[in-house]
């Protein structure tokens, strides 16, 4: 779950996954729309592959990446169920 956090405290990241809600990108396409460097965006994508929060499927030279929503939702039920949102408290 800190994996989740860490790849979504950074600003540039979540326009990632904003964009990757969307539509699959390529890593030139990403890179353009976020506006960072090519070689700041591989530790993005490094960040988020590690959180399993996009896929990336390499054809040539080319990467294409996707959101794993799954990953993401998985993580925010498991935060919320360890800060105890949506349970009711004992009197």
């Amino acid at each position: 779950m800190s994996d989740v956090f860490k790849a979504l405290a950074h600003p540039a990241r979540r326009k990632i996954l904003e964009l990757l809600k969307v539509q699959d990108r390529t890593a030139g396409e990403l890179a353009e729309l976020v506006g960072e460097a090519p070689s700041t965006m591989s530790g993005h994508f490094a960040v988020l592959k590690a959180a399993d929060l996009v896929h990336a499927d390499k054809s040539g030279t080319t990467i294409t990446y996707s959101l794993n929503l799954s990953a993401l939702e998985e993580a925010l039920l498991a935060f919320t169920r360890a800060v105890g949102v949506g349970e009711k408290e004992s009197e």
